[in-house]
């Protein structure tokens, strides 16, 4: 069993940055791959970024490639997400996920991958 919160998010100008973090609970967390996903009004759950096990892999969407990065600390239990020059449409609830996908970057893009899931944090960019 893995529990995952989520933080940082919050209100920001367009051009500003953030950086989410999530905390996970359990001994295995360094067994698990590891994601952001986010979620608009109206709009279906969304694939981020994504992290292998042993952080040397990663994967984005193309929508926030060169601008967000994951990275994770197994002696913390920690992903974090670093987001600059946020732009209005980055505007979403974040969710951070785990998962045991063999990584790629095509299994890692369906929210049907991951077993747990944090509570989210929103992101609201203004313009």
């Amino acid at each position: 069993q893995v529990q995952l919160v989520d933080s940082g998010g919050g209100l920001v100008q367009a051009g500003g940055s953030l950086r989410l973090s999530c905390a996970a609970s359990g001994r295995t967390f360094n067994t698990f791959v590891m994601a952001w996903f986010r979620q608009a009004p109206g709009k279906e759950r969304e694939f981020v970024a994504a992290i292998s096990w042993g952080g040397t892999k990663t994967c984005y969407a193309d929508a926030v490639k060169g601008r967000f990065t994951i990275s994770r600390d197994n002696a913390k239990n920690t992903v974090s997400l670093q987001m600059n020059n946020l732009k209005p449409e980055d505007t979403a609830a974040y969710y951070c996920a785990a998962g045991r996908p063999l990584f790629s970057c095509s299994s890692v893009l369906s929210t049907t991958t991951y077993e747990y899931w944090g509570q989210g944090t929103q992101v609201t960019v203004s313009s």
